[in-house]
């Protein structure tokens, strides 16, 4: 499998999983609360999906070099002020602070993850 693809599907999962950890934090992780979970799940993947490319994340030669991670962070502090922008926006709400850093800081540290696997299986694949 092309390894642009196996990084845009982790990138999805990781996202959908750092969804369900931050409702499963606040007890609401069954299915009832689906529409809810949309509306902090489509705005960050669409952010992250808008702003990764221009941060080079979806290059291999980036990908593969672990001293490259920081682009992950950065575009994690990007992409959080405009997720919970357009949340706001589709929900007819404001945007708190708040709710900004802490999805920002959560998703960093889980894509940060996600991609140091990435990097980790991608070295042993390639050996």
């Amino acid at each position: 499998m092309n390894k642009k693809i196996i990084l845009i599907l982790g990138d999805i999962l990781a996202i959908v999983v750092l969804t369900l950890i931050g409702f499963a934090t606040h007890g609401q992780a069954d299915t009832s609360y689906l529409p809810r979970m949309a509306t902090a799940f489509f705005p960050i993947l669409f952010s992250w999906f808008v702003l990764a490319p221009w941060f080079g994340l979806f290059d291999e030669q980036v990908n593969e070099n672990p001293k490259l991670l920081w682009r992950v962070a950065l575009v994690s502090l990007f992409a959080a002020p405009l997720a919970t922008t357009l949340r706001a926006a589709w929900l007819g709400s404001t945007s708190l602070p708040l709710f900004t850093l802490i999805l920002g800081s959560s998703n960093m540290l889980g894509m940060l993850v996600w991609r140091w696997i990435y990097i980790f299986i991608a070295r042993r694949v390639s050996k």
